[in-house]
């Protein structure tokens, strides 16, 4: 397709939109309760050794409280209490994983607490599958998709909506 960038200019081609779906995603996976979950990583900023966060009064109780990130306050999400599972069990491989959402201008930068981080894959998008409708020990709105990986699922999360629904936005802006 063409399209004139204005009246008086020569044509310019555009390429034909990419469809995400044709394209493999980088995923982070980490471990969680012994199970395997993933995140892209267009989301993650950084991954730090696990350290002590602050409480803050009043928050949410997946919300650990906050830490010192190079001057910046940082919300701590315990992953595991967010997914309706027992709180987490601080252990040596225990880490931080400092993810980034936002839409449009404003962006929530926010901790959250795994057991272990396993590796970063490429998952083709033929070989993830839709949320399962029952049978998860995970919430279905959480769950982006299901990643068929040497023979096992990784449970894709939706971090944008994990943090989101149910622990407000303004709650984890309130302390960062």
């Amino acid at each position: 397709m063409t399209a004139l960038a204005n009246p008086g200019s020569a044509a310019v081609r555009r390429a034909p939109p990419v469809e995400a779906k044709t394209e493999p995603s980088l995923v982070l996976t980490f471990l969680l309760g012994g199970e395997l979950f993933g995140i892209t990583i267009r989301t993650i900023k950084e991954i730090i050794e696990y350290r002590q966060p602050t409480e803050v009064p009043a928050m949410p109780a997946a919300v650990l409280g906050v830490i010192n990130l190079r001057g910046a306050v940082v919300p701590v999400m315990d992953l595991q209490a967010r997914l309706g599972r027992p709180a987490a069990v601080i252990g040596r491989r225990t880490c931080i994983v400092i993810v980034e959402i936002g839409d449009g201008d404003e962006s929530l930068t926010v901790g959250i607490v795994v057991d272990a981080v396993s590796e970063v894959l490429e998952i083709p998008s033929e070989d993830v599958e839709p949320p399962p409708s029952f049978g998860a020990r995970v919430a279905a709105e959480f769950i982006a998709g299901m990643g068929k990986v040497r023979g096992r699922f990784v449970i894709l999360l939706d971090v944008a909506r994990v943090l989101a629904i149910g622990v407000s936005a303004e709650a984890l802006a309130a302390v960062s």
